[in-house]
């Protein structure tokens, strides 16, 4: 194999393959071993006919396509490492010279990681985020205690109100016509929650227990099933049972059931220090966000559009595995949410985009600051890892593998650059 790599405007190559036209032979022998019992020619048994014979009736290219695939599969790869370039996009493949008894030649057209110029990056100053507790996050705080202590009780002798809890049956109808969907029995619907569409909930406050009634409403213009969208719907609905919470009083007795503090004030106090930790972190998350942004605002690099779409297909990927996962295929939610996959693409390019970036110039601080992990340090990592998932070491660096190991190593560096901006940025 021979090849040749030429640079190209905007951060792209081109490499150019060729290949032996005897490697090209034999992919073209294994396309046919492969294939040889799908032709049925006549005086052979199906797949006894020799290669010549199957060439002849079929033309000499019709293992071509195939043998192409195996001949790629099989040099890409080694032409990407021997390039030496920092590829950074799936290649555009384009076949040069594809015959018999001539080398293969072939072009792979890639996109390569840009060059960052950092701006100022130490000493920087932005605004400090600070981590305050108010007295209102903790009677807020501790009115969610509370709630989730409450218990519900059956209301017969007064109308719905609003917070109650209710059991409903409903059938909705537009056009005059029910729709997917649209009915349900003994619903648990909670008045005020705003799960419904339009003034749904409002529409029940005054009902009582057993009564039937309409709603009118009227579906979002951007309602995720189309059919729907803007109509004006008309709901019969049956409120068939009403509870109200009962909130347990806020006093000793309470924090003692539901701590292990004796007093109310007591129990304030441990909220107080609960809440400030959280603020604290988010605070610092806050500060190390700030810090990076600016330093990236100040850095320039010119991205390939490969990357970038890369990267789009990337997030994508990801996002449906997560949609898989949690028992919803990705097709299900593009029609669940009315988008298309370049709706769903134009959505993400935004974040992508601002992911490259920030990557790109925080991999060009750990260089400029040579910022390295050493092997200790990475053993130290993973073996925190292993004690989370209660495996073994060694189990774990082979379930990582080598480029694994390395992306881990990569991605602590990273942190590490993170850590040493904030440390020089002027926080005010």
């Amino acid at each position: 194999m021979s090849l040749q790599v030429e640079n190209l405007e905007k951060n792209m190559a081109k490499l150019t393959v060729e290949v032996p036209a005897e490697q090209f032979e034999d992919a073209i022998k294994a396309a046919f071993n492969k294939n040889k019992n799908r032709f049925s020619i006549p005086g052979f048994r199906k797949g006894k006919a020799p290669l010549a014979m199957i060439e002849k009736m079929y033309g000499v290219e019709v293992f071509y396509e195939e043998a192409a695939n195996i001949v790629l599969d099989a040099t890409y790869g080694d032409a990407a490492d021997e390039s030496k370039l920092d590829i950074v996009s799936r290649p555009e493949i384009d076949l040069v010279q594809i015959e018999k008894g001539k080398p293969f030649i072939y072009t792979a057209t890639v996109a390569v990681k840009p060059e960052v110029t950092l701006g100022e990056y130490k000493g920087i100053e932005v605004e400090k985020a600070e981590a305050e507790v108010t007295d209102e996050d903790v009677e807020n705080e501790l009115k969610k205690i509370q709630d989730q202590n409450s218990r519900l009780l059956s209301v017969e002798d007064r109308p719905v109100a609003d917070g109650d809890e209710t059991i409903i049956d409903f059938e909705g109808f537009v056009d005059g016509k029910s729709f997917d969907g649209g009915k349900a029995e003994d619903y648990n619907l909670v008045i005020g929650s705003h799960s419904f569409i339009d003034t749904f909930e409002e529409q029940l406050i005054g009902k009582n227990v057993g009564e039937e009634c309409e709603v009118n409403v009227t579906f979002p213009e951007e309602y995720h099933a189309p059919e729907l969208a803007g109509k004006p719907a008309t709901f019969k609905v049956t409120i068939k049972e009403i509870k109200e919470k009962e909130l347990p009083e806020l006093n000793d007795e309470f924090a003692g059931e539901v701590s292990e503090f004796e007093t109310l004030e007591e129990y304030k106090t441990d909220i107080r220090a609960k809440l400030l930790e959280t603020k604290q972190k988010q605070a610092a998350t806050e500060n190390e966000n700030r810090v990076v942004e600016k330093v990236v605002e100040g850095a320039s690099m010119d991205i390939p559009e490969q990357m970038i779409e890369s990267q789009v297909q990337n997030m994508i990927n990801d996002y449906a595995r997560r949609m898989q996962s949690q028992g919803m295929s990705f097709d299900q939610y593009m029609k669940y949410t009315g988008m298309n996959i370049e709706q769903m693409k134009a959505q993400t390019r935004p974040q992508a985009e601002k992911t490259i970036r920030t990557r790109l110039v925080l991999e060009a601080v750990v260089k400029a600051e040579n910022i390295q992990i050493s092997d200790e340090r990475l053993e130290e990592e993973v073996q925190k890892m292993a004690s989370t998932y209660k495996m073994e070491l060694d189990q774990v660096k082979k379930y990582m593998g080598d480029q694994g190991l390395e992306q881990m190593k990569e991605d602590m560096a990273v942190q590490e650059a993170v850590d040493f901006l904030v440390a020089e940025a002027k926080l005010v």
